[in-house]
């Protein structure tokens, strides 16, 4: 074979081996320009698209997280609002509680009136069994009295150094009948310095002599009062208490009252009778003499 033939035959074998494979269609021309585009998958007739599904799927759990989302911040909120007042109800109500309980616990565990805490025959008295003789006391208190066509009301502070002490006190008149008005109301003051030539676990006793006053619309009295008292332990905790008051002048004034108290820790429980005498010029309207129960409450220390 000549040399021509043998180069033509090489070329055209390497030009078949080197040329893209065809492209088998029918009823079309293949066009090797023609950019290749993506070829969706067949699927059944009648059935939906797994792309659609999908799709649908994805913004049903859009609209589901979004709706627990919003009500999930609804309930946080509203769960966050009463998760705050019930703490708040129950910081309060350990407060109070705790308040009330060392309150209880304060009046249970003071007071003059604790019987004797002497554990052997030569230790030396305690306070508490002390009572009526301890070096220092301090007592106040409240008294209502209902008297005839009114209510007299009565405020006592007062105490004790040893054998010398302090007694404050005043009173209230008031008219509760029919026309009684706020001209008819009386106060009485006292002020007194107290001297207790008797003082025993069991007793004590005091001379009284300070001022008294009266106030009454348009004027005020101011004379000299004299006085004596009286606390007397009869059987445990219960005490009797007495009182005998008098001013002489510019007006005369007669207060006398005798009771019981029980003491309960430094709490006192109090309850007797009163007998008030004033002078017609100064006592309220349609009052002249006044016995009437009393009772009330009280605290010693």
């Amino acid at each position: 074979m000549s040399f021509p033939k043998v180069v033509l035959g090489g070329g055209l074998l390497v030009g078949l081996l080197a040329a893209p494979p065809a492209e088998a269609r029918f009823g079309k021309k293949s066009d090797s320009n023609e950019t290749s585009k993506p070829v969706h998958k067949a699927s059944a007739i009648g059935a939906r698209d797994d792309d659609d599904s999908k799709k649908d799927d994805e913004n049903k759990n859009r609209s589901a997280k979004r709706t627990t989302v919003s009500s999930t911040d609804d309930s946080f909120e509203f769960s966050d609002s009463s998760a705050s007042d019930d703490a708040a109800a129950l910081i309060l109500g350990a407060v109070f509680e705790l308040l009330f309980r060392g309150m209880g616990e304060a009046i249970a565990s003071t007071g003059t009136h604790h019987g004797h805490d002497i554990d052997a025959a030569d230790a030396q008295p305690q306070r508490n069994s002390l009572r009526h003789a301890v070096p220092f006391s301090f007592r106040a208190g409240v008294l209502a009295s209902p008297v005839e066509g009114g209510m007299g009301v009565d405020f006592d502070v007062g105490w004790d150094v040893r054998r010398f002490g302090v007694d404050l006190r005043l009173s209230r008149l008031m008219g509760t009948g029919a026309g009684a008005t706020s001209r008819d109301t009386r106060t009485l003051g006292e002020m007194h310095v107290t001297y207790s030539p008797f003082v025993r676990e069991d007793l004590r006793m005091r001379a009284e002599a300070g001022v008294s006053i009266v106030d009454l619309p348009g004027r005020v009295y101011v004379g000299p009062s004299l006085g004596m008292s009286m606390e007397a332990c009869i059987l445990g905790p219960l005490d009797v208490e007495a009182r005998f008051q008098v001013t002489p002048f510019p007006y005369r004034q007669m207060d006398v009252r005798a009771g019981l108290a029980l003491h309960l820790g430094s709490l006192m429980l109090r309850g007797g009778a009163r007998s008030l005498y004033l002078d017609s010029e100064v006592r309220p309207p349609g009052q002249n003499r006044s016995f009437a129960p009393e009772f009330g409450m009280g605290f010693t220390f």
